[in-house]
């Protein structure tokens, strides 16, 4: 099946992403903790991370060209994130440091018997974009522009402007925003969380908020990422049932594994796939990231995913 959209030809970068950036503080424990208990860890790491962020850098490592647009603060975490970025080549031409912001951050406890996590996060108010504060000639520098709505007007104008110039919009949804019903129809791929169609829809079955979605949006491919039971995709010539594949060496952290699926579905898009490889490559490098702890750890390269998808190069 193929995507029922075109890319445009030339571009000075493959996608421009628009979001969030964080560093997180990653806790790995035997077990989850039981409440008002006490439990000794089994290691702690500080590592760079957020969803859009950590999206370029797998696109990066994937042999593609990325740019970042979004707001650290001028401390050490925000020095530390940018540093990161840099470090994998990512574009930081349009993203900004904010005096005396503090650069968001997460506190992810990890099960170490699983992989599994709970994240902690907060957001400084002062990183927050509005629709005025964009540099609107980013969303026209990638084939694809890729956002989170945290900045749901910001994210609305630089959206409409990609749809003008033929960019092929992405977004990463995991919750309901504010003015999310004006956002989304300037949207060509939708991946949300396994709950999130349910929740903007009302409609239980996932296949049918799905089909719901697009109806009402017109996105042209509508998801959502399901975890260990894979993927579920529509597009234009029905759904698409993708299973996970298995971690190599064993899960050990399912932090950015969202974010890793986005940069594989990319990939494939960019790559010009099908529909059915694309979903292919997003599971394979969510389940490759999970081989470490930490976000962007152990993204994988090209020749990686390839072995473990095993698709033809095209």
């Amino acid at each position: 099946m193929r995507f029922p959209f075109e890319l445009p030809e030339r571009r000075a970068f493959d996608a421009v992403g628009f979001g969030t950036n964080a560093v997180d503080f990653l806790i790995s424990v035997p077990e989850y903790p039981a409440f008002n208990s006490k439990v000794e860890l089994n290691s702690y790491v500080q590592a760079p991370g957020g969803e859009v962020a950590s999206t370029m850098v797998g696109l990066q490592r994937l042999g593609l060209k990325a740019a970042y647009m979004g707001r650290f603060g001028d401390d050490d975490a925000g020095r530390l994130g940018i540093a990161s970025l840099r470090d994998e080549g990512v574009d930081l031409g349009y993203a900004e440091t904010i005096e005396n912001a503090r650069t968001q951050i997460a506190f992810i406890v990890i099960d170490a018997r699983n992989g599994e996590r709970t994240v902690i996060w907060q957001r400084d108010a002062r990183l927050h974009y509005t629709a005025d504060e964009v540099m609107p000639n980013a969303a026209v520098a990638g084939r694809v522009l890729h956002i989170t709505p945290h900045d749901t007007s910001a994210a609305i104008r630089l959206a409409a402007e990609a749809r003008r110039a033929g960019t092929i919009v992405s977004i990463d949804i995991d919750n309901i925003f504010e003015s999310i019903d004006e956002l989304l129809p300037l949207v060509d791929v939708l991946i949300a969380s396994a709950d999130l169609p349910s929740r903007l829809t009302g409609i239980d079955d996932r296949h049918e908020a799905l089909r719901t979605l697009i109806e009402k949006f017109g996105c042209s491919v509508a998801g959502v990422t399901l975890g260990s039971e894979g993927s579920l995709v529509l597009g234009p010539e029905g759904f698409i049932e993708t299973p996970s594949f298995s971690v190599p060496g064993g899960c050990m952290d399912t932090t950015g594994s969202g974010d890793a699926f986005r940069a594989g579905f990319l990939y494939g898009i960019l790559s010009n796939a099908t529909i059915e490889e694309s979903c292919k490559y997003a599971n394979a490098v969510a389940a490759l990231k999970c081989r470490k702890i930490g976000a962007r750890t152990s993204l994988p390269d090209e020749k990686e995913l390839h072995d473990l998808v095993k698709i033809p190069r095209q």
